[in-house]
């Protein structure tokens, strides 16, 4: 700053570089108002730049320096709290989320005094912000799915597609197929997903190990009609199941959408029809 002023005055002023002041030539004048306006213009971008970036740097270290206190006082009070993977600022003024075990939230004060465990929820835009940060911690990639260890059941055209995690023996499945009956051109991707009972993994086993897989569980699902006793490889089954508990499928249906979205429990028909049209 000090050197852009007295660059300013070295300019300005012929006589104190040790030169004989000339006659005014105004084209002169003009020239040197004009690089005088650039240069004071120039210093007031930087100072603005300096001053954003000095805030921007107190605002990080007191940002470090807050995460630093409540994992230092959690971590002292609570020793058998599981390793802090982050904590982040919420909506909410004072209010910071601690997040462990890759997607568990919970809630704490500036300070780490206080936890809390449950739900945040904008009552203004009637949102639940702990669902909606869980679900986006827990999406899966739809490529992503092990489509090798499950059925298709095409409806239609089978453009839109769906893929689906359910138990055979699970109440709430067997009505989410007959509203999935009432739907047209999409194709099913079926992860048999047998986590109530042993009874469910010997009726996935035989589902899977069906001629006709789709026609099989679509007659028990809908129909009522025991699967037919049948042996295989069930290491697909078995598969779903270790999938299912490392990203957290913890009910069924669990329904994910070509968008990486993810509903569990069932949808009425036409909620899944608004779905499938909306999922890009």
């Amino acid at each position: 700053m000090a050197r852009i002023d007295a660059l300013l005055n070295f300019l300005a002023n012929p006589v104190s570089r040790g030169l004989a002041a000339a006659p005014a030539d105004p084209h002169s004048n003009l020239a040197l108002g004009l690089l005088t306006m650039t240069l004071r213009f120039s210093t007031s971008r930087i100072s603005s730049a300096l001053i954003a970036l000095t805030l921007g740097m107190t605002l990080h270290a007191e940002a470090f320096g807050q995460e630093t206190t409540i994992r230092k006082n959690l971590a002292e009070r609570l020793p058998n709290l599981p390793k802090i993977d982050e904590i982040s600022k919420t909506p909410m003024p004072g209010l910071y989320e601690v997040r462990v075990n890759g997607a568990d939230i919970l809630y704490t004060d500036a300070e780490g005094n206080y936890l809390i465990q449950g739900m945040l929820i904008d009552t203004r835009a009637k949102v639940n912000l702990t669902e909606e940060r869980v679900e986006k911690l827990t999406a899966v990639p739809f490529d992503q799915l092990p489509f090798k260890d499950a059925f298709t059941i095409v409806k239609g055209n089978g453009k839109r597609k769906l893929a689906v995690f359910e138990d055979p023996n699970c109440g709430y499945c067997k009505k989410f197929e007959r509203e999935l009956a009432k739907i047209d051109n999409v194709t099913v991707h079926v992860f048999l997903y047998p986590i109530l009972s042993k009874d469910s993994g010997d009726k996935s086993n035989a589902i899977w190990c069906a001629k006709d897989k789709a026609k099989t569980f679509t007659n028990w699902m809908v129909k009522d009609i025991d699967p037919p006793k049948a042996t295989c490889d069930t290491a697909a089954v078995d598969r779903n199941v270790e999938f299912g508990k490392k990203n957290r499928i913890t009910g069924t249906p669990t329904l994910f959408f070509v968008d990486g979205s993810r509903v569990p429990g069932a949808i009425p028909g036409d909620k899944l029809e608004k779905m499938l049209a909306e999922a890009k």
